[in-house]
Formats: C-alpha cells, structure tokens, sequence
C-alpha cells in the first residue's frame, strides 16, 4: 500500500512531522484543554519528544495497528494547526480509523474538516480502505458535528464503557463505507 504527502488544500498542507516541529508538538499535548477528551492525559516534555519521535517515522500503513500522523499547517504562514491519525485497524479487512487534535485557537475555521477529509481520501482513495470509523468521547459535542459534517453517521453508543481521567465516560463510534465516500465526493 502507498500513499504521497504532503497533502496540499487550498488552505493547508498536510506533511510529515520534522524535528523542528516539537516546540508546536508541546504546546498542543501539554494543554489540558486539548487532551481532556483524549486517551491520554497532558504529556510531559519526555513524553512529547517520544510522541514526535513515532511521527517522524516512515509508516508504509501496510500492517495491523499502524498509524500515520501527520502536522497539520497553513499554507500561507506555516503556523501549526494540529495534526491528523489515520490508524491501520485491519490490513485483511481493509478498516481504519481516523482521529484528529487541534490547537483550541484554530477552532472553528473549518481546518480540522479540511485536514479530515484528505485523510479519508487518503485511506479510501490510496490505500484501499473498505471502512473507516472514528471514536469518541460522547461529551465531546463538537467533535461529533465534525464526523457528521464529513458524513460518517453513528453506529454506536457505548455507555460508560471507559474508566478515563477517573470517571466512567460514554464512546461513540461513528462510521462510513468506501461506497458513502464514493457517492460523496
């Protein structure tokens, strides 16, 4: 399987991390703000410059539990916006998985869907992907108008399912077809 970057938009480019991208890595994981819906809590300096460096590597996406993430940065300025996962959930089974982290003062421009819909692309256009879901923390309101906006749909409600951050939290899991992503674009 392969696939090219960076990914250019109108309004973005979508490239591989470099080490001098970890002063933007820091400042976006160590915001609690950021991390409150994720997996993980606000990381240390040790633990980004661990996080940067599985994102400098060269992923060929071609075995289970891979993952490329990619910095997300204006075209005009360079300004790091945040970054976008695509997951390789199962090779055989052609499923994947997308996730997506901003800087809270890029909110609201419309660049996460941008950056999210090339990651699609990228996974049901280049690398053969049969379905793509993406997983949340159901409090996150904004993040699920975000899916629905890129035209996956929910399939499920799992209800306090997670023990995170010490609290019961409820997941969902939002999800489109190949064929939905054909027909859309």
């Amino acid at each position: 399987m392969s696939y090219s970057l960076p990914i250019e938009t109108d309004r973005l480019t979508l490239r591989r991390y470099v080490e001098t991208d970890y002063d933007d890595l820091l400042k976006l994981q160590s915001n609690p703000d950021v991390t409150r819906f994720l997996l993980y809590d606000v990381r240390t300096p040790e633990q980004v410059k661990e996080a940067l460096t599985g994102r400098l590597a060269d992923v060929p996406m071609d075995r289970d539990g891979q993952a490329l993430t990619v910095a997300v940065v204006l075209r005009d300025t360079g300004q790091h916006l945040g970054e976008v996962t695509l997951f390789m959930n199962n090779v055989e089974q052609r499923t994947g998985e997308i996730g997506y982290v901003f800087h809270p003062e890029s909110h609201g421009h419309g660049y996460a869907a941008e950056a999210s819909a090339e990651l699609l692309r990228l996974g049901f256009e280049e690398l053969g992907l049969h379905r793509i879901i993406a997983r949340l923390d159901a409090r996150n309101t904004g993040s699920v108008k975000l899916l629905e906006r890129l035209g996956l749909r929910q399939e499920a409600h799992f209800v306090q399912n997670e023990y995170l951050k010490g609290e019961w939290t409820d997941e969902l899991v939002f999800a489109m077809l190949y064929s939905e992503w054909d027909k859309r674009s």
